[in-house]
């Protein structure tokens, strides 16, 4: 994969498809090798759609230094400066959706329209689900004990009738490939530190470009009362919600043209 210099950090980045230029930050522990990815879906279709692994994961540089929201933002707006652009559209999921925050505050001329997806702004508008508090369950403990919060309808009473799905869930939240690589345990905490400290709740109202809340109904990391606030918050923010729980881009089929409508309005 090609390798971009991008706020004094080499980030590794896939750029795929035709149509306006699309920035997708993606979420916690995002790994560009893992599929299927972004590419595989509709966004390709529809946009010159641009992803990176963030510093500290996949196969960028991994500095192991504090990381902050701030650099993040900035590693962002760099990325966009590394394609020759001068503004982009952006989705921000998850972790990914508190970067796109800090990016349009601290860039808001590189950012035309926002998607921000199953994500929190910290602070009094309430934190996201607190992963760096779970660094002790490792592989299907983990699993087992996201499955229910990521999606809440996914209870003990749902995993006894559906033992099938439930256990392929298990398997696919305990597979980490690429747990042996250099760097790659300091680089996951050093993100879930700078996650931690996230809070844009009293800058939001600096958010100047058109944004679209995009959240699931069953999401038990980014809650529905969180997303209510953030899109309250934001000038002129729509909320939208998904039939889906933290995964609703892949649960609901209307959520990739939901937002191909959205950040294609002129």
């Amino acid at each position: 994969m090609p390798i971009a210099r991008s706020n004094g950090i080499d980030l590794c980045f896939e750029r795929a498809g035709s149509g306006p230029p699309l920035l997708f930050i993606s979420g916690t522990g995002g790994d560009l090798r893992n599929k299927p990815n972004v590419f595989d879906g509709p966004l390709a279709k529809n946009f010159d759609l641009l992803a990176y692994d963030q510093r500290g994961l996949g196969q960028s540089e991994k500095p192991d230094v504090p990381y902050s929201m701030a650099n993040y933002a900035d590693d962002a707006a760099g990325m966009i400066e590394s394609q020759g652009w001068d503004a982009a559209l952006v989705i921000g999921v998850s972790f990914g959706g508190m970067v796109a925050q800090e990016l349009a505050i601290r860039h808001p001329a590189r950012v035309k329209r926002l998607v921000l997806a199953c994500t929190s702004p910290g602070g009094a508008g309430g934190a996201s689900f607190p992963f760096h508090e779970i660094g002790h369950l490792k592989g299907e403990a983990r699993a087992r004990h996201m499955i229910p919060i990521s999606d809440t309808r996914r209870d003990d009473a749902w995993a006894e009738t559906h033992r099938a799905q439930y256990a392929l869930f298990v398997a696919l939240g305990a597979a980490d490939p690429f747990a042996d690589e250099p760097g790659h345990a300091m680089g996951a905490r050093r993100q879930l530190e700078a996650r931690a400290g996230h809070d844009t709740w009293d800058r939001l109202p600096s958010i100047a470009c058109p944004v679209m809340i995009a959240a699931g109904r069953y999401d038990g990391i980014a809650l529905p009362a969180t997303q209510k606030k953030l899109a309250a918050r934001i000038p002129g923010a729509t909320l939208q919600w998904f039939e889906g729980g933290h995964l609703f881009m892949i649960q609901d089929r209307t959520a990739a043209p939901a937002m191909t409508t959205f950040l294609t309005q002129t």
